[in-house]
């Protein structure tokens, strides 16, 4: 699909009655998994990315080229539609309209922007929200900046989480009425907020993180919800793995005895064996 093709099957999930799980994706074969595996979306958190190209922890120090640099190496490889976590918008509005110009040009489908002040600032580690005026002229910039009309442009709060209930509705309704697609939450702990915050701004909800016991993709879907977070499992699974091969090799088993490694028809079909075959016929003589 082209990018603009994902964008249109990213809004159908939206525009649709059913809540779905993204997969999460950290790299081009992980996106490719994701695809094969029938997943309709993907998602890149920020917290994986910082992990994916600087092994460090989520503190808002990754760039955004190197964001969008991962993300073009991931949708090139034919991942699920992308929703990616673009934080802050990597500065004020301005330098949010950057953000959408690159991530656009990356191939996103959907991105993030959140309306928490970030990076930490000096003092108390406390989360702290941006005033409602500066959060909204960052999703108004994010808007203005987008040339293909199909991407989408997902306004993200963490109210719930850091205030008030009343105050998520109020800063998601004027997220709506500046023209976001869609609304993110986390810290969701009823689904009554759901309710209200769909009633409030009558677009498609996206949930992150959310008190367990709240009910399955079923219950949120019937709130308004149209994507849930399931976390960010695959990468740490992934590293375990790193770390138990490794361990294995150093500690004496020989390669031929290595357990949990794909078999080669498997790896094959990951990496496209076939198509590049067919391109080394065709133009390499053979």
């Amino acid at each position: 699909m082209t990018a603009t093709e994902r964008r249109k099957a990213f809004r159908a999930v939206l525009s649709g009655t059913a809540c779905l799980h993204p997969a999460s994706v950290f790299d081009a074969i992980s996106g490719r998994i994701a695809a094969d595996l029938g997943f309709e979306t993907a998602i890149l958190g920020g917290s994986v990315a910082s992990l994916a190209v600087l092994g460090a922890p989520d503190h808002i120090i990754l760039t955004l080229t190197e964001f969008a640099d991962l993300i073009r190496r991931i949708t090139r490889a034919g991942a699920p539609p992308l929703l990616v976590d673009a934080d802050h918008g990597y500065g004020n509005a301005l330098s949010v309209m950057r953000t959408v110009e690159e991530l656009e040009t990356a191939g996103v489908a959907a991105l993030t922007i959140e309306d928490t002040l970030l990076p930490r600032p000096y003092g108390p580690d406390r989360t702290e929200l941006l005033p409602l005026a500066e959060g909204l002229g960052k999703i108004r910039a994010a808007l203005a900046a987008r040339t293909d009309p199909s991407l989408v442009i997902v306004a993200r709060t963490s109210a719930l989480s850091v205030t008030t209930t009343e105050d998520a509705v109020t800063r998601a309704r004027a997220y709506a009425e500046a023209g976001a697609d869609g609304i993110f939450v986390t810290g969701l702990t009823d689904l009554a907020q759901l309710t209200a915050l769909r009633e409030a701004t009558g677009l498609p909800l996206l949930v992150g993180s959310a008190k367990p016991g709240l009910g399955g993709a079923a219950d949120l879907a019937r709130h308004g919800a149209r994507i849930a977070l399931q976390g960010h499992a695959t990468f740490p699974a992934a590293m375990q793995a790193v770390h138990d091969t490794l361990k294995a090799l150093r500690d004496g088993t020989a390669p031929k005895d290595l357990q949990g490694l794909p078999d080669s028809a498997t790896t094959k079909r990951w990496q496209r064996d076939g198509h590049y075959d067919t391109a080394i016929r065709d133009f390499l003589g053979g």
